[in-house]
């Protein structure tokens, strides 16, 4: 990649995180069905027609602050050192979320991100786009797990380990809207996350051996 086009793809980047913050912040502020994609436009100073060459649906605006998660689940699978089962490896990389209290595996109480979470979990397009998001982070670690296309095994499998991990981000997420502390409630997320993959060494017996 020349200098130039280095250059051109960071600007490119830094469109998007504009976009995507001055998005959300008037979302959170006035509502997501308050605000119109006019609007966000207007407040980063671009015309209409740009922005939806960067983000084709409004939803899209929100759902960017979970882009580097697409397709995670795939990517930890296909990067696992040798001698590692799949099951282990997802479950090893779901365990240094919890440490980290990283948004993504729900354990995190900051005001922003608790603020982000209810926009996100509260607005029905938003909830059916996050189902889309799923939906492809399924086919990305299918097609890890079974090669191009999956298979219908592979993708059972994928379902399974997709819907597991989104279940024990949504437990902890509840648990802190209800007002636990991320620290307080930090042993429970573990063991919680332990019998979660204990079920899925269970259920996906091939995936779980080294």
């Amino acid at each position: 990649m020349s200098e130039t086009d280095g250059l051109r793809e960071r600007k490119k980047r830094q469109m998007y995180a504009r976009l995507s913050d001055t998005a959300i912040a008037l979302f959170l502020e006035r509502g997501f069905e308050q605000v119109t994609v006019a609007d966000v436009a207007a407040a980063v100073e671009v015309s209409k027609p740009t922005l939806f060459r960067y983000f084709p649906a409004k939803e899209d605006l929100v759902l960017h602050r979970l882009a580097d998660h697409e397709g995670e689940a795939g990517r930890v699978v296909a990067g696992r050192p040798a001698g590692l089962s799949p099951i282990e490896a997802l479950r090893r990389h779901f365990f240094d979320g919890l440490d980290r209290y990283d948004p993504v595996t729900g354990l995190n109480d900051r005001p922003e991100v608790l603020a982000f979470q209810r926009l996100l979990h509260g607005t029905p397009s938003l909830v059916a786009r996050l189902y889309a998001y799923q939906e492809r982070d399924e086919a990305v670690l299918a097609g890890v797990l079974g090669g191009p296309g999956g298979g219908v095994r592979a993708r059972l499998a994928a379902g399974q380990i997709i819907a597991v991990r989104r279940v024990l981000a949504q437990e902890n997420w509840r648990r802190i809207a209800a007002g636990r502390t991320a620290d307080s409630l930090k042993q429970e997320a573990v063991d919680i996350a332990e019998e979660g993959f204990a079920q899925l060494a269970a259920a996906l017996p091939h995936l779980a051996q080294k």
